[in-house]
């Protein structure tokens, strides 16, 4: 009998460790468990942020190629119809802007080839608007079209 009572003592200890144990480990499995979904939910939060700001960015760099694109289409338009020197070396800035808006490598937005071609669009705009003799600065511009109603 008493190695009966010992072996009940002994598994009502085991018992009580048993729950003290899981009541100390919870802490620590909710505090893993918190841990691994908020960082989920940061992950998650971030790539949409990310996707969000890149989509931004990107629709912000293509519109000022696409004004790059329309400028010296119209440009080599109204210049192909002189024949005066002057005139084809105009020309010849234009096409060259036209050459390097279509070589220019767009299928890589995080590389750094995108950056540099952009950086040569720059200049060669202001180039090219040297050479046509028309400013580089379009505020005044922007401000009359932001004042204009229909």
């Amino acid at each position: 009998m008493t190695n009966n009572n010992s072996d009940i003592m002994m598994a009502r200890d085991s018992a009580n460790e048993d729950i003290f144990d899981c009541i100390v480990m919870a802490d620590e499995k909710f505090r893993g468990d918190g841990y691994q979904e908020g960082f989920q939910k940061g992950t998650d939060q971030g790539l949409q942020i990310g996707r969000r700001h890149g989509a931004s960015h990107g629709a912000k760099l293509f519109t000022e190629i696409s004004f790059y694109h329309g400028f010296a289409v119209t440009w080599k338009c109204l210049l192909q119809r002189g024949k005066d020197n002057k005139l084809k070396k105009r020309l010849k800035a234009v096409v060259s802007l036209l050459d390097l808006i279509q070589n220019c490598s767009y299928d890589d937005p995080q590389s750094t080839k995108l950056q540099e071609d952009v950086d040569r669009l720059r200049g060669k705009f202001k180039q090219v608007c040297s050479v046509l003799g028309i400013q580089t600065d379009f505020r005044d511009y922007r401000n009359l079209a932001q004042g204009a109603t229909f």
